[in-house]
């Protein structure tokens, strides 16, 4: 198909590591800096096993 971006098929979905309460784009969700590793992508010497590494999690967004 003419719109579909080259290597994506649209069953992909972007990996969800364990911190992340939602998708990327879901409404009401957004970035926010892992707690665990305070945005650093690591614990020590090795990846953070909540962000995957990214230092990033995507969390609900409180409003009200």
């Amino acid at each position: 198909m003419a719109n579909e971006k080259p290597g994506k098929t649209p069953s992909e979905k972007p990996k969800l590591n364990p911190g992340d309460q939602a998708e990327v784009g879901t409404p009401g969700a957004g970035e926010n800096i892992c707690r665990e590793c305070n945005g650093t992508g690591k614990l020590g010497e090795k990846e953070c096993p909540i962000c995957g590494g990214t230092g990033i999690v995507i969390e609900e967004i409180g409003g009200g």
